[in-house]
């Protein structure tokens, strides 16, 4: 069955028009990206050329995708615009709130009877307003997107970082804040800053021990978390094609952690070979029509130079096996030295727990290549030193793999347990034993994260991020430090023995099957759905409006934090335990910035009120402001906002009164948030002025009444001693997010229009 093929159908109609149309304004040859945003243009043909890295460009989206954790929030605002219903196909999936501890059957049951409120509530919103519903256990958001929605040369959005993963089927798919979702299934136009272009040109092979996880690994270590900030990654060349499409999906998928827009790969065999056996000829049939619109002109890929901003090359043949880590996903080490750099930082090398799955990789290729590694140790006598853990993709991907085998080999490790097909540990929805101890060790995972007390909570636990067959291999010798490519294990006969190389299937020979998939279609009519918040959930909350800017000057503001180094949204927002509460803004604003570090004291959840003068927890400090009218602002470092898309992090600083961020430099999504959400985002002009700011500090805002775009903001920083600096402040809001400021919000200005 194929999805809204109807919808693919009219996109791919006026591809050839808007090309046409894009080449005579353009005037030259033009990338994947480049085709696919002009002809996503929210006023059709496109009559100007747009300013890579400047001009802020109207799009329409083909399709929306939201999980259930940030789906709430999204929903929630959502039934605030008056619609009736979504303008485009748009689904929502519950994958992040089910907890990883036992197995799949109990996991999945506790994960229903824990969150069936949210569950309920998504099901009948969703119903109600058009919204296809992917129950609980039915699958990772993104693995099921690539399964059944996405397309080559479509634009979708979703309200998650990995919606990039639909790259791997050439989608231009990105990741967003909720109330950017809001506006495409309300049926306006969604904005993005024109990206830049980096382009991965491919070459050679891959072969042993060496997997499309291994190429955005190093990848990461080249761009570094935020090299690929504003830009759209564009991989090709032999060595592009020569990949499986959920090895292109692994990469898109992980280009996230690199700050990219999103990243994505031309039309291509393997994608009408996962297409087709996913159900899906009739896309292939209309995608064949108008292949050469589908990936970047010859000209393009021949002289990559002249037409992208940056260009990296790789030789797939020459890429070995890496692992990434601790804490960040850019510290690259291909295997081969990963000993003599473990040994040098002083990282644990044993390893208790080695994992697999996440919607970087839980394909069935990915669980066949695993698969056949465990295989091949138990067939020699080894036994795993390490627990295995297996979150499958999707109901599909399970229900194939089971039949074909491969779940029984990983059941041949005593110690290995299948987890439901859902985020799991990804995301922190893991109860592993003994994390609370905070003991200083080591994991193995393939997911795409690995910062701080993101997996188990435990911020000495070092997670690093290898390809499926590498952590199996890891699990088997219990160290990270083992290379299965020279190293040898000791077998129950005291025999030296060699792992074979990773042997797998991209796609299964008997085809794709599944008993139920657990979708939920929506009523065609949904005008008599009752979606019902109980006002006393501590679950779910009825949004209220935002206030409007009242058009002065921000005076006497106080420092609410002042953030030293790495602030992502895990510190901002943290997930985990605090998932439960995505629904009801003012519980969740309980974990406010409670993982940043404070650069005064450098503690966390620890921050001076200097209306008492003694310290307290940062939401505590934050509400204590609020009460007394005090408005504040939050101080941080470079990247800030990087990691996931939820909104929550700008949502709980807007809705406990805090006016303003600035910080050296934004993640792309988390600044967009801000916008929407009616905040201040800014960065210094001169980055040292951050040292300047103090503790104590009195902030007054000199012009702000003069908000205007491309203007700088003057704030006044007055010490407790007297002094006082003066500071510049740069924006990036341009006439509309300056409205959006005015009104409170994006959301406020939408229902007021709607009004008139």
């Amino acid at each position: 069955m194929t999805f809204d093929i109807n919808m693919i159908k009219k996109v791919y109609e006026r591809y050839p028009e808007r090309i046409a149309a894009a080449r005579q304004v353009v005037g030259k040859p033009l990338t994947l990206s480049e085709k696919i945003l002009y002809t996503h243009l929210w006023e059709g043909n496109v009559t100007q050329v747009y300013e890579r890295g400047n001009s802020y460009v109207d799009f329409a989206p083909d399709r929306v995708a939201m999980q259930d954790a940030t789906a709430q929030m999204a929903l929630l605002q959502f039934m605030q615009a008056g619609k009736s219903k979504v303008a485009v196909p748009s689904t929502a999936h519950a994958d992040h709130l089910i907890q990883a501890k036992v197995g799949a059957d109990k996991d999945l049951q506790e994960g229903i009877n824990k969150n069936s409120e949210v569950f309920n509530f998504l099901s009948s919103v969703c119903d109600k307003y058009g919204i296809g519903f992917w129950k609980p256990g039915a699958g990772i958001i993104h693995q099921v997107v690539l399964e059944n929605y996405a397309f080559p040369g479509g634009m979708m959005i979703g309200t998650d970082s990995h919606t990039v993963n639909a790259g791997g089927l050439g989608m231009v798919a990105i990741g967003v804040g909720g109330a950017d979702a809001v506006d495409v299934m309300a049926g306006m136009a969604w904005e993005l800053k024109m990206p830049k272009l980096i382009g991965v040109k491919l070459t050679g092979k891959m072969s042993g021990w060496t997997s499309a996880k291994d190429v955005i690994l190093k990848v990461a270590g080249i761009l570094t978390v935020k090299g690929g900030t504003g830009c759209i990654v564009e991989y090709f060349g032999e060595g592009a094609e020569s990949l499986s499409a959920t090895g292109k999906g692994t990469i898109c998928n992980m280009g996230a952690e690199i700050g990219a827009t999103t990243s994505t790969f031309g039309y291509d065999d393997s994608m009408r070979r996962y297409l087709t056996a996913t159900g899906r000829q009739d896309v292939v049939d209309a995608a064949d029509k108008i292949s050469e619109h589908l990936t970047g002109d010859a000209e393009v890929y021949a002289n990559p130079e002249q037409y992208f901003d940056q260009v990296i090359e790789i030789n797939l043949s020459e890429l070995a096996p890496h692992l990434n880590g601790p804490f960040t996903p850019d510290l690259a080490t291909p295997v081969s030295e990963f000993r003599a750099k473990a040994e040098a930082n002083g990282w644990p090398l044993e390893v208790e727990w080695a994992l697999i799955g996440s919607c970087t990789n839980s394909s069935y290729e990915d669980l066949s290549r695993a698969a056949s590694i465990v295989e091949d140790a138990v067939a020699k006598g080894v036994k795993p030193k390490a627990i295995l853990g297996i979150n499958p993709g999707s109901e599909q991907v399970k229900f194939t793999a089971e039949r074909d085998g491969f779940l029984d080999s990983f059941r041949k490790f005593e110690n290995a347990r299948i987890f439901t097909n859902a985020c799991g540990p990804c995301i922190g929805q893991w109860d592993r034993e003994g994390a609370e101890k905070g003991e200083k060790n080591s994991i193995i995972h393939s997911f795409n994260r690995n910062f701080a007390k993101r997996a188990d909570g435990n911020p000495n636990t070092h997670a690093f991020v290898a390809s499926p067959e590498m952590v199996a291999a890891v699990a088997i010798s219990g160290r990270l430090d083992f290379n299965p490519i020279t190293d040898t294990l000791t077998n129950e006969a005291g025999e030296q023995i060699k792992l074979d190389e990773p042997k797998g299937f991209e796609l299964p020979a008997k085809g794709f099957a599944v008993g139920d998939n657990g979708y939920q279609a929506p009523s065609e009519d949904g005008s008599s759905v009752i979606v019902n918040v109980n006002p006393t959930s501590d679950r779910l909350q009825l949004l209220e409006e935002f206030p409007a800017w009242d058009g002065k000057n921000i005076t006497g503001a106080r420092l609410l934090i002042k953030a030293f180094g790495k602030c992502t949204t895990d510190h901002i927002s943290m997930a985990g335990p605090w998932l439960k509460y995505r629904g009801h803004l003012d519980n969740i604003s309980n974990n406010m910035l409670i993982g940043a570090v404070n650069a005064f004291n450098m503690e966390t959840n620890n921050v001076k009120n200097v209306l008492t003068g003694e310290h307290g927890e940062v939401p505590a400090v934050q509400r204590a402001y609020k009460a007394a009218g005090v408005p504040s602002i939050v101080v941080g470092d470079q990247n800030y906002g990087e990691g996931s898309s939820r909104e929550h992090a700008a949502m709980e600083p807007r809705h406990l009164g805090v006016k303003a961020v600035l910080v050296k430099s934004f993640a792309r999504i988390h600044e967009t948030n801000l916008k929407k959400q009616g905040m201040l985002g800014l960065t210094f002009a001169n980055e040292t002025d951050y040292d300047k700011i103090q503790e104590d500090d009195v902030i007054n805002f000199l012009d702000l009444d003069q908000f205007a775009p491309g203007k700088q903001l003057t704030l006044e920083f007055i010490h407790s001693d007297g002094t006082k600096d003066i500071i510049m402040a740069n924006h990036t809001y341009n006439s509309q997010q300056i409205d959006w400021f005015k009104a409170g919000s994006a959301l406020n200005l939408i229902k007021h229009q709607e009004k008139n």
